[in-house]
């Protein structure tokens, strides 16, 4: 499957987020499609898959002029798309969401859908059980369901949006050769990313968005170098994370266990003081989230004390979590964090928590324009959540923190952003530590690990160990610790 995009435009609002793009996909052949957050990509892959409509250009699939009404319609001309933010439903069973969009007839193929599900799971090396309700699974595995749902819908060119997001390299490394083999028996590949390093393994040719424009398409061979002159206009910087002398502790966890109905995690005993960055490593669904929303106060421990800033907090309600200084950013942005339909002005107000009976608007719309200018979030007062890009998104949480914090959770604070985003976020991250709080984070990228944690805590199988010093151990010795040795 050829499909070609010429002379695009989408506009919302005043944003032109589309500005005349063309970009040509050859079949058999795996093209990546880069820039930097709010650049247009997920735009453009949207009108592609019939999820939004242009509002100027064509697209042509082999030839043809299409126009996809929605999804289903793009689904039936071979179109696929996984997009960054998993389109499920929670509350149904992984089962039944791969069941989406199969058109067996008024009686379901649950017998044959099942035989899929567990072909692809062994051919991709995901482990999810098909009676697990999706609201169980982390960020990570809901990606896994939905990529299996696309290859079994039969889509002949297929739409991944940051799809190494949330899961762990021995995954990645399986779908890389999936991915490769598709593209050599025909299927048409469209790789989004901000990860220049997966562009570089996978893709022969790169297009790069800049502002809704193309800026510029390279084929192999090509360096990091290149795709970030092309992304940024100029090369980025790096800075070293500034060593502080550390304060009090903020967090002492006594022979504490956390659990769900998957998975228990006993024994864990870690004191972390102010100014202290903790990393948390281990391969998605090891009890990393388990442990963040325990030290959040979302759920309770099954066994052993937590304290926080010097008090007690075993049953204590998550109000009195947050009273302590305590804050957390899951990795779902628009499940967990935000709310949908809402907007940006109305966020900062719910987030200030204020107990006046009535909202003084005019203050509200000036607070937004002042934490939006801080920010730079792309977008205006008025914009809703849903609307902005993933990076938009991620520094519109970061907004809302207080400014006072003793210990700041989170889950995939980079996930799916570009590296300048990614850079950003972490400055204003390292600046709170500065000020006295706590940082603890998990992520599946072990880059992020070494280069910002003090200690690493590895999670594998239900058990953990916390790594004294992120200098004094290689990617070699952190890997075998992940997959379980010497635990």
């Amino acid at each position: 499957m050829r499909v070609e995009l010429k002379n695009i435009h989408k506009h919302f609002g005043a944003v032109h987020a589309n500005d005349n793009v063309s970009v040509t996909i050859d079949a058999g052949t795996i093209h990546g499609l880069l820039g930097e957050n709010g650049a247009g990509k997920s735009t453009l892959m949207k009108m592609l898959s019939g999820f939004i409509h242009r509002d100027a250009g064509d697209i042509l699939i082999d030839g043809r002029n299409v126009a996809f009404k929605n999804p289903a319609e793009a689904i039936r001309g071979g179109v696929g798309m996984l997009h960054q933010d998993p389109l499920d439903f929670p509350p149904l069973t992984v089962l039944d969401n791969f069941l989406l969009g199969r058109e067996d007839g008024f009686i379901q193929n649950r017998a044959g859908a099942f035989a899929d599900l567990k072909k692809y799971s062994a051919q991709f090396g995901f482990d999810l059980d098909p009676d697990a309700p999706v609201s169980s699974l982390t960020v990570g595995e809901r990606q896994q369901l939905e990529i299996m749902r696309l290859l079994a819908l039969g889509a002949r060119a297929l739409i991944f949006d940051e799809p190494t997001t949330g899961i762990s390299l021995p995954q990645k490394i399986k779908l890389f050769d999936t991915l490769k083999r598709l593209a050599s028996e025909g299927m048409t590949i469209i790789f989004v990313t901000h990860k220049l390093e997966d562009a570089e393994a996978l893709c022969g040719k790169v297009t790069v968005l800049r502002l809704g424009q193309v800026v510029g398409e390279i084929a192999r061979p090509f360096t990091s170098d290149q795709l970030v002159t092309l992304m940024f206009g100029q090369t980025l910087a790096t800075s070293a994370r500034e060593v502080i002398e550390l304060g009090e502790p903020v967090l002492d966890l006594r022979n504490v266990a956390v659990a769900d109905y998957r998975l228990r995690v006993p024994d864990i005993n870690v004191q972390v003081r102010a100014g202290e960055v903790i990393g948390l490593a281990g391969i998605e669904g090891s009890g990393q989230r388990l442990f963040l929303r325990m030290c959040a106060g979302l759920d309770q421990p099954v066994a052993g004390n937590v304290w926080i800033a010097g008090a007690q907090m075993n049953g204590q309600p998550y109000a009195k979590y947050l009273e302590r200084g305590v804050a957390y950013l899951p990795a779902g942005r628009l499940e967990e964090g935000l709310v949908p339909g809402l907007n940006l002005t109305e966020h900062f107000v719910l987030a200030k928590r204020s107990k006046e009976f009535f909202v003084n608007w005019n203050t509200a719309l000036a607070e937004a324009n002042a934490r939006i200018k801080e920010y730079n979030i792309r977008g205006v007062p008025a914009s809703r959540v849903e609307s902005l890009s993933g990076g938009n998104q991620q520094r519109a949480l970061l907004s809302l923190l207080q400014p006072d914090l003793n210990l700041i959770l989170l889950e995939h604070p980079t996930r799916g952003l570009d590296i300048e985003s990614s850079m950003w976020v972490w400055k204003q991250l390292l600046e709170r530590r500065k000020r006295g709080a706590a940082i603890i984070y998990a992520s599946a990228d072990l880059d992020e690990i070494f280069d910002y944690s003090d200690r690493i805590l590895v999670f594998s199988g239900g058990r953990v160990k916390l790594v004294s010093s992120s200098d004094r151990v290689s990617v070699q010795l952190l890997g075998e610790l992940i997959g379980g040795k010497g635990l």
